[in-house]
């Protein structure tokens, strides 16, 4: 009994140093910048892996905690929502509904993953994906053999897997 304080201590300053930073670049981007309400939001979130350590496998932390982060922020809006509009003059109001909110985050979610990625692998996505052409197409704008994009492709989607599974995405 007389170690846990301590064990508890020690496991907040953890979770803090390994997490904090990231998640709190991440929710400061889900809140157009507002480092206020994502420092809370980032406290909250490491209260709540705090109290529930026990049950997180640690394989799973940072998904975990990027996801109920995204939850909190959705809480966030939803209460200022339910606000009338004099209360409030945050940012997050001007969505006009939740689709639109869900729609920001994920583009968010998605620009944060493909920043992860190396530079040659993000521009085999965005040429095929965003810009529409084939893997011959960008081989021949690149200059590359088409199995080289191919297989830029091919990893760069296991990669931006990895990169939006690190950020809480679970689904495809």
């Amino acid at each position: 009994m007389g170690n846990t304080p301590l064990r508890d201590e020690e496991l907040a300053r953890v979770l803090y140093a390994k997490h904090a930073a990231p998640l709190l670049a991440f929710v400061q981007r889900l809140l157009d910048g507002d480092r206020s309400s994502a420092e809370d939001i980032v406290q909250e979130t490491l209260l709540r892996a705090w109290r529930s350590a026990d049950r997180l496998p640690s394989e799973a932390i940072r998904p975990w905690l990027f996801t109920t982060a995204r939850r909190l922020v959705i809480d966030t809006y939803r209460a200022r929502r339910a606000r009338p509009p004099e209360t409030s003059a945050d940012p997050l109001d001007v969505a006009a509904d939740n689709d639109d909110l869900d729609a920001a985050l994920d583009a968010v979610l998605l620009t944060d993953a493909l920043a992860a990625l190396s530079p040659a692998h993000r521009a085999v996505l965005v040429d095929c994906f965003y810009r529409g052409r084939t893997a011959r197409e960008v081989a021949k704008e690149r200059g590359l053999p088409p199995g080289t994009v191919r297989s830029r492709l091919h990893y760069a989607l296991r990669a931006l897997g990895l990169a939006l599974h690190e950020r809480g995405v679970t689904r495809p």
